[in-house]
């Protein structure tokens, strides 16, 4: 069952593993046979080993992002969550929509990012 106290659980587990990239770290959040888009229209990554193995292929180092969210939809089924991740040469605004199984492990997991427009050079 999805409620705030699941998904700010969730969320704090993803963003240590996005800072840790720990195999275990990144298993932790997932559900066996759970569904990863990095992009609403990408093919996603199918299983916590998949999922841990294209999370590794595009992980960021740790230290290098700052992330703030906040839930604008938590209902027994779903969380949508608004996102700001801030890099030292960019920044992106995004939307994750989160379906968490029974144990507070994802089902299902899309990433919406948009890179924020740099202002043009003086």
């Amino acid at each position: 069952m999805t409620n705030l106290d699941a998904v700010s659980g969730w969320v704090a587990g993803y963003r240590k593993a996005w800072e840790t990239n720990d195999p275990d770290d990144i298993r932790g959040l997932f559900a066996d046979d759970a569904a990863y888009f990095t992009e609403p229209y990408a093919a996603p990554w199918i299983g916590r080993e998949a999922i841990v193995a294209g999370w590794l292929e595009h992980r960021d180092e740790p230290d290098t992002t700052t992330f703030t969210w906040q839930p604008l939809i938590v209902t027994e089924e779903l969380a949508v969550i608004e996102g700001h991740t801030t890099y030292p040469d960019r920044e992106y605004r995004n939307l994750w929509v989160l379906r968490l199984d029974h144990t507070g492990q994802a089902r299902q997991f899309t990433e919406w990012w948009m890179e924020v427009p740099r202002p043009p050079a003086a």
